[in-house]
């Protein structure tokens, strides 16, 4: 069986045209970028054409595609920070605010789950440490692979990012649970403070 990837072989306006009708697909292709359709929100309705309901069907099938990609992604082997990008990459570069994720996996690094834990500036002063880990404890995950994006675009690390990378692999240590990499996402491209050098030991 195909996955979702694979089988998609209607083009971005076929696909707005079968959800909305052609009048209200064309108003918003020429409008929102595939990319930035989840962002839309209430401006989907001031187009022309373009209706309460016709801006729930495409936010229905934008939850759609969300899940049946995340669940593809669970027990996915990963090898290196490329596997996680991969996974992360589509959920996080286009957001418009910070927001930190979190991969868990199992003692074969095959992920176990992928969840939004924190959404905000990404400082040690605000971020609740624990926060990361709370879903890592319930599940019982060997290890994690956090990712922060950053909204605009440039996903070069701050020092708050690598003090907070700092925080979070000690509070790893005290819970047994191995902090694998710190992934920034931006447009298009993404960084690995681990292979950067800036990964604490």
């Amino acid at each position: 069986m195909p996955t979702l990837r694979e089988a998609t072989r209607l083009s971005y306006s076929e696909a707005l045209g079968v959800l909305v009708g052609e009048k209200a697909a064309k108003a918003i292709a020429g409008n929102f970028r595939p990319a930035a359709l989840p962002m839309a929100g209430a401006a989907l309705i001031s187009l022309p054409h373009v209706g309460k309901t016709s801006a729930r069907r495409i936010e229905a099938a934008l939850a759609i595609g969300y899940w049946v990609t995340a669940d593809e992604d669970i027990n996915y082997r990963i090898s290196d920070q490329h596997d996680a990008a991969e996974i992360l990459m589509p959920r996080m570069a286009h957001l418009e605010q910070e927001e930190l994720w979190v991969l868990l996996l199992n003692t074969r690094n095959r992920v176990l789950d992928v969840v939004m834990v924190y959404r905000g500036s990404l400082n040690s002063a605000q971020i609740r440490i624990g926060e990361i880990f709370k879903m890592a404890v319930r599940v019982n995950a060997a290890g994690i692979i956090v990712a922060h994006n950053h909204p605009s675009g440039d996903p070069t690390p701050s020092p708050d990012d690598v003090s907070v990378t700092r925080s979070i692999v000690e509070a790893g240590k005290l819970l047994d649970v191995s902090v694998l990499d710190h992934l920034i996402i931006g447009k298009g491209r993404f960084v690995s403070l681990k292979e950067r050098g800036l990964f604490p030991r």
